[in-house]
């Protein structure tokens, strides 16, 4: 009877520690919540935003314009590492559109995708191969600088520009939050699946107007696809928590072919995120590009916005 009692008890015993191994406990800014390990070496983030902004005004003295805004923000990783091996993949995506006196815009548009499949070679040090693709969801329009019988300008499109870079080099990684990868093989396609996005500036009157024997985001007239075999790039990656309730995204890219070494292209992804309570926050976003074949200025977008969200990660602190 002992001995059953005995055995009894270290049978509950081994299931109560079984139990409690197979839950860990993992924050989400602030709150706390208990996910199951997960034995597949799989690591996962989420994080999405749903952002409205609206006014209105009737017999308003101080003049105003009627306006409904919305956009969306995701932010998604999956790492995956086992001994050496360790495959990183991120996707940010972000849409949203303004309507004023019945005119619906495009206020913000993005598509960005990197894969990045790596073997440790030192400690802090990774032979890597990747892949970075970015396009837009929609179209683009230009609304300034038209002619008087033109009310908007399509200048972009899904998949018009679209850019797939892969590249081939050595990673940095001191920790888990940054990465700089350097690739002096790095071959990039510039699709364009939309000719009606070629258009042209007016050397006299200023205006845009389409114009299908232009050049388009690099890629020539009457095709659709510009290849750059021989180039660099550099990227450098950051993801991480500044307080409980902050955190921020950040990726910069460098790139250039090496027969023009004039022509660098820099572009700036930003995306800092605090947190009001466990379902809403604020987000400021910022994107900064430089690169030739698309416009001979500095491009910027920035957004602003503040709505519901939700995060989730299994992430581990190390």
């Amino acid at each position: 009877m002992k001995t059953a009692l005995y055995v009894l008890t270290i049978l509950i015993g081994l299931k109560q520690a079984i139990a409690q191994d197979s839950t860990r406990t993992t924050t989400n800014f602030k709150d706390t919540i208990s996910v199951r390990i997960d034995t597949s070496y799989w690591q996962r983030s989420f994080s999405g935003g749903v952002n409205f902004n609206q006014a209105s005004f009737s017999n308003w003295s101080g003049g105003g314009v009627n306006s409904i805004a919305i956009g969306g923000v995701i932010t998604a990783r999956s790492l995956y590492e086992k001994d050496k091996a360790s495959w990183d993949n991120t996707a940010d995506l972000q849409l949203g559109y303004v309507t004023q006196l019945g005119n619906t815009r495009k206020a913000a548009d993005q598509i960005m995708i990197i894969s990045v499949l790596g073997h440790k070679v030192a400690p802090k040090w990774d032979l890597f191969v990747s892949g970075t693709f970015n396009t837009f969801f929609a179209a683009g329009y230009r609304y300034d600088k038209l002619p008087t019988d033109q009310t908007s300008l399509k200048v972009s499109n899904f998949f018009a520009p679209a850019q797939l870079t892969l590249s081939a080099g050595v990673a940095y990684k001191p920790n888990d939050w940054f990465a700089l990868r350097i690739s002096p093989l790095a071959p990039r396609f510039t699709f364009l699946a939309d000719q009606s996005v070629r258009v042209r500036q007016d050397a006299v009157t200023g205006n845009y107007v389409p114009d299908p024997t232009q050049k388009a985001y690099g890629v020539d007239p009457g095709k659709s696809l510009r290849l750059e075999w021989l180039a660099f790039q550099l990227q450098a990656a950051l993801n991480r928590n500044l307080s409980e309730n902050v955190s921020l995204n950040m990726r910069y890219q460098l790139f250039t072919q090496y027969a023009q070494l004039d022509n660098i292209n820099h572009r700036l992804d930003l995306t800092l995120t605090a947190k009001v309570n466990r379902y809403l926050n604020t987000t400021l976003g910022l994107i900064a590009l430089y690169n030739k074949d698309f416009s001979s200025s500095l491009q910027i977008q920035q957004t602003l916005a503040i709505g519901l969200s939700y995060n989730l990660s299994s992430f581990r602190k190390k």
